[in-house]
């Protein structure tokens, strides 16, 4: 989160630059965009026995019924060298039956859904072994289950993750993503994209040992749909983490994503999406690639797609994208964006309603012109609604986008926000416990007080308003606040607008509204 410094000088209405106004909304979100979203994991266990299943084990355990002990683990090696070192095909084709069946039941315990013992099969010592599986000497059943194993470790801790890798798994992961079988290549994919997910380390090292351009062969039409769900789940872990990948990774990838977007497959459509908002959370670079690449006129009409999660995907892609400059916002804008909005807005789901209303507070962070067609939309009376009715994640954003218009906007566009109602929720929120958002409402109130305070009569009658909804009660109490931030701007909101002294200010009309404009548009 921002600190309180900072915010203070950003949205004290003095030098209003709309691309930092973004930036810091882009940076007061981050908890939004950091929420664990259960139906997007960087990591993914294989649990389901799948068509293809090279034989089936008696067990899921070894004949003990528990982990694999030393003992084990010496008969698996011994397993294991009995292919290695088969002299006649008889001999080699029996060996090779009774490792995979190993093999297979140390897997099988790894797909257990609760509690697998990863670590006790790591300290066992069975890695190198399931590792060495993967060698092209060996059989496609035998890669197959070895991957499989391997595949679910990797889904576990960085801990795990990190000892799959240290056992060399990720050269021979790669040299089978050109076996000639779908499911071996499958479960490599599979394997590297939860090795991948740990973080821009192993992103990097899987990138530079060159998984991308096999990866990106596999979208094809004749790609079976699980398989393509699993490729498409992979791009989405290599644009997840941050620093964000290379530029140039960016532009072999996005043509891939302009391709998957048009893709009729729910699964493939939201992992997609969720791609191009990672690369679209990198910075005003990456947004401008995004945009250059003619996916944005496609994601923009699935903000009102059937599948909430499309429609998720979908805002927070478009959401990003907002938090760039005055021209990038415009390219949304005139793809029509806002016309989604108010659906989005009044959304059964509480974190689309949120999120829409994050979304506004961006455009509102933007020049007059953008303000405005925030109000042509009609948007800004719904969310003065969810100010005062949202729930409490859903009105801070609100506040959010309410309090920019006090700053980015006209005078004009301000009084109109006040005709609609805006100060009675404003005041409504001023005793929570959030004292970030406090100090949002605070500048807002105070904005709309300056704007107001050339017009005698428009003044009293705000004034008025603050007053007897409780409004000025609070703003008293803030003055004890114990942020300093808020104790400044109470004490300047009832210092200028509320002493005794305002009673002897001139008559109004003699200045003129701010901005030149007439004092006239804040009648009431």
């Amino acid at each position: 989160m921002a600190s309180e410094s900072r915010f203070s000088s950003q949205f004290k209405n003095q030098g209003k630059d709309q691309e930092a106004l973004r930036k810091s909304r882009a940076d007061e979100v981050v908890t939004i965009r950091k929420d664990k979203r259960e139906d997007l994991l960087s990591k993914r266990r294989n649990l389901a026995e799948v068509e293809g299943d090279f034989g089936a084990g008696p067990s899921a355990t070894t004949p003990t019924g528990h982990a694999p002990t030393q003992m084990d683990v010496q008969m698996l090696n011994e397993m294991f060298m009995g292919v290695v070192n088969a002299t006649d095909p008889e001999t080699a084709e029996q060996a090779s039956t009774t490792l995979q069946e190993a093999v297979q039941q140390v897997r099988r315990m790894l797909s257990t859904e609760r509690n697998p013992p990863v670590d006790q099969l790591i300290g066992s010592g069975v890695l190198p072994i399931l590792v060495r599986c993967l060698e092209k000497s060996f059989s496609v059943g035998i890669q197959f289950e070895a991957a499989w194993a391997l595949t679910n470790i990797a889904s576990g801790t960085s801990e795990q993750t990190a000892a799959v890798v240290e056992a060399g798994a990720i050269p021979l992961f790669l040299e089978l993503l050109s076996s000639e079988s779908v499911n071996v290549c499958e479960q490599a994919v599979w394997a590297l994209g939860n090795i991948i997910g740990d973080g821009p380390h192993y992103r990097d090292f899987c990138i530079q040992q060159g998984l991308v351009q096999p990866l990106l062969s596999f979208i094809r039409q004749e790609t079976p749909i699980g398989f393509l769900r699993n490729v498409t789940w992979v791009l989405v872990n290599l644009c997840r983490s941050k620093p964000p990948p290379a530029r140039e990774l960016i532009q072999v990838l996005l043509p891939a994503l302009a391709i998957l977007v048009h893709h009729t497959d729910t699964h493939i459509l939201v992992d997609t999406i969720w791609a191009i908002s990672y690369l679209t959370d990198g910075g005003n670079e990456q947004i401008q690639m995004v945009i250059d690449s003619k996916i944005v006129p496609v994601v923009i009409p699935l903000l009102s797609h059937n599948e909430v999660k499309v429609q998720t995907a979908a805002l927070r892609a478009v959401g990003n994208i907002v938090t760039g400059t005055d021209d990038q916002t415009q390219l949304v804008l005139d793809h029509g964006v806002l016309h989604h909005m108010g659906k989005l807005l009044n959304h059964a789901k509480e974190k689309i309603n949120k999120e829409a209303a994050w979304f506004l507070s961006n455009i509102t962070a933007g020049n007059v012109q953008q303000v405005q067609m925030v109000f042509d939309a009609g948007l800004v009376p719904t969310l003065i609604k969810l100010l005062s009715d949202g729930d409490f994640q859903t009105q801070k954003e609100a506040a959010w986008a309410l309090s920019n218009v006090t700053i980015s906007g006209s005078p004009a566009q301000v009084h109109s926000m006040v005709q609609m109602g805006v100060v009675q929720p404003m005041c409504k929120l001023l005793d929570i416990k959030d004292p970030q958002i406090i100090n949002v409402i605070l500048d807002g109130l105070q904005n709309i007080l300056k704007m107001a305070s050339d017009d005698q009569a428009a003044l009293t009658h705000l004034t008025n308003i603050i007053e007897e909804c409780g409004g000025l009660d609070k703003i008293e109490q803030l003055q004890n606040h114990d942020n300093e931030e808020i104790y400044k701007i109470a004490y300047e909101i009832i210092d200028h607008h509320f002493s005794v002294e305002d009673d002897e200010d001139p008559q109004p009309g003699t200045a003129g509204a701010l901005d030149g404009a007439p004092s006239s548009q804040w009648s009431f």
